[in-house]
């Protein structure tokens, strides 16, 4: 195994799956795919931790087979996190720096950053990231990064994007008893616009739409940066129980029919009936008609949200990239068509692309935001080195007999 290269994971954890990408970076920072899998997630909730022991075995579980790919030990991981709780605030903040002369360090970027957090964000919440929009020197605003400038007055308008500390500490403990340490926490919308978005499209203006199976999140980028984030707790799995509940059969049919009939597009001719089975034994038929009058109904609540929180945010009808769509919900045949059609914006399905390694594999909208936040660990340089998985062995935990058994021994 080359030792010039590193290695980082991204974990993304939902209600209804996880999914992990393990890549190599080289030296000279090109990432390239070596292990991934996906599998069930377990005791998860309108994408929060409900118990412990659930994700940590479902994180466990499914890692082993991406492990055994990329042949290597996964110990850390940057993790996404999802829920309503997520939500950016945008904050100010003002220092002196000395006098006119004085040239702007580091130190005073953080120290401007912590003005403009402390205060304004509630104790009960963690800050998962600040993304400064804009600098002032001396009340000459338009400045991106001030460092190296002179002045003595340092101001700054940011986008702080925060969740609540019992969900972030207890998606911590989840993935340290599967035995990962999360790295970093990011809201996997964010992690997902990594993976799809090109720079022209953050500068210029777009959405992305991150639809899962419990929840649906949106980020707006405009000239270059994170503007807003907000979560609508409604997914593509609320669609497969409206149609459990009203056609009375169970999630697993209904699930059958979402996927292999339902489309985004209601008004091109289909056959009036759904047939399932085999014919003259056990064929199950459904009313065509009322099985679209089910999807479309919660379509148009959740697209509905969607198009409240971009009006609130002031982005409604002005995004020139239009909106990406991303996550397991985008598999739904003609969703983006739905989707132009309810918020009136040129849409695409986004899928990650530009990395090496076995990465065709997983050019699929639901895995955007595992390999999202497989770049920014890679950016970030939240990796640790190359080494065999004997030698790696030789200082981690084992693994057997099991995470609930080391789980329950802290008790």
């Amino acid at each position: 195994m080359d030792n010039d290269k590193r290695f980082v994971t991204g974990l993304d954890v939902g209600t209804e799956n996880i999914r992990a990408v393990i890549a190599s970076v080289s030296k000279d920072g090109a990432l390239a795919v070596v292990g991934y899998n996906e599998g069930k997630s377990a005791g998860m909730r309108k994408g929060v931790p409900a118990n412990l022991a659930g994700p940590a075995g479902a994180i466990d579980k499914m890692l082993g087979e991406a492990e055994r790919m990329g042949g290597y030990d996964v110990r850390n991981a940057y993790v996404s996190i999802n829920g309503s709780s997520i939500l950016s605030t945008r904050t100010e903040g003002m220092i002196a720096v000395g006098t006119v002369e004085h040239e702007i360090s580091g130190e005073d970027l953080d120290r401007v950053e912590d003005v403009a957090v402390s205060g304004r964000i509630p104790a009960n919440r963690d800050v998962l990231d600040v993304v400064p929009l804009e600098y002032a020197l001396d009340g000459q605003g338009g400045i991106k990064d001030p460092l190296g400038m002179s002045g003595a007055r340092l101001e700054m308008r940011a986008c702080v994007v925060s969740a609540l500390t019992p969900n972030c500490e207890n998606l911590k403990k989840a993935t340290a008893a599967a035995d990962v340490h999360a790295d970093r926490l990011v809201p996997s919308v964010i992690a997902a616009a990594k993976a799809v978005l090109t720079d022209r499209q953050k500068e210029n203006g777009v959405a992305v739409i991150d639809m899962g199976a419990a929840t649906t999140s949106i980020a707006v980028y405009e000239e270059g940066d994170l503007q807003y984030v907000g979560v609508v707790p409604a997914g593509s799995n609320n669609v497969t129980n409206d149609l459990a509940i009203v056609l009375a059969i169970d999630p697993t049919l209904a699930e059958e029919i979402k996927q292999r009939f339902v489309t985004g597009n209601f008004d091109t001719e289909k056959s009036p009936v759904i047939k399932i089975g085999r014919e003259g034994k056990d064929e199950r038929v459904f009313d065509r008609k009322e099985v679209e009058e089910v999807v479309k109904a919660r379509l148009d609540e959740i697209f509905g949200e969607i198009r409240k929180k971009l009006k609130a945010a002031k982005y409604d009808q002005r995004l020139p990239e239009g909106i990406i769509l991303v996550g397991g919900g985008a598999k739904m045949r003609d969703i983006d068509l739905f989707a132009k059609q309810s918020l009136e914006a040129a849409v695409k399905i986004g899928t990650p692309k530009g990395l090496g390694g076995v990465a065709d594999a997983i050019e699929k909208p639901e895995f955007a935001a595992a390999v999202g936040l497989a770049v920014l660990a890679a950016e970030e340089s939240q990796y640790v080195p190359v080494s065999s998985k004997k030698a790696k062995k030789a200082f981690k935990m084992p693994k057997t007999p099991g995470f609930l058994k080391k789980l329950f021994s802290k008790f």
